[in-house]
């Protein structure tokens, strides 16, 4: 007996069900030309400097080797003391309090660089609900600023520190 899996969104849309859906389909999700694309969807230019923290063996070679590439240089280690353009932070469930996490990583960001908060994805192991960070970001003095599965495994969330003097509309 074979599972029917029906898909309504049109003849290019891969079917979104844990665990069924095919590499392939998996792959036109983040991007058709792989990590580089990522890269540019990213904003990242060369000569930034990127701080990387929480880096481990399950991380996404490819989507590291594609950031140092463009930026033109390796990625510094959280040991390092450098003001940079951008946070490269990946972060899975049991790995501490993310918003501490949030607040040391902007120790070292410039104030109009972003964090890019990568988590693993929905059904995988360690994977961080979207609640959990939507919670830490405003605490951390962060803002939301967009969402998009970047590898087959990891998902990318763009956080950007609250400009200075801001004030909500009345």
């Amino acid at each position: 007996m074979g599972i029917t899996i029906w898909n309504c969104g049109g003849n290019n849309a891969p079917a979104r069900y844990p665990g069924v859906a095919t590499a392939e389909a998996e792959k036109s999700l983040t991007s058709p030309s792989g990590p580089s694309s990522v890269v540019e969807r990213m904003g990242l230019l060369e000569g930034q400097l990127l701080l990387e923290v929480g880096e481990d063996a399950d991380c996404d070679g490819e989507l590291r080797q594609a950031i140092e590439a463009r930026v033109g240089s390796k990625l510094l280690a959280d040991e390092s003391d450098e003001v940079v353009d951008a946070v490269l932070l990946w972060f899975r469930d049991g790995d501490g309090d993310l918003v501490d996490e949030l607040v040391d990583a902007l120790t070292f960001l410039s104030e109009t660089g972003p964090i890019w908060l990568m988590v693993p994805k929905v059904g995988t192991a360690g994977h961080v609900d979207p609640s959990d960070i939507q919670d830490a970001a405003p605490t951390a003095g962060l803002t939301l600023a967009g969402t998009f599965l970047a590898t087959p495994a990891w998902t990318a969330t763009k956080l950007v520190p609250r400009k200075a003097g801001a004030t909500k509309a009345r």
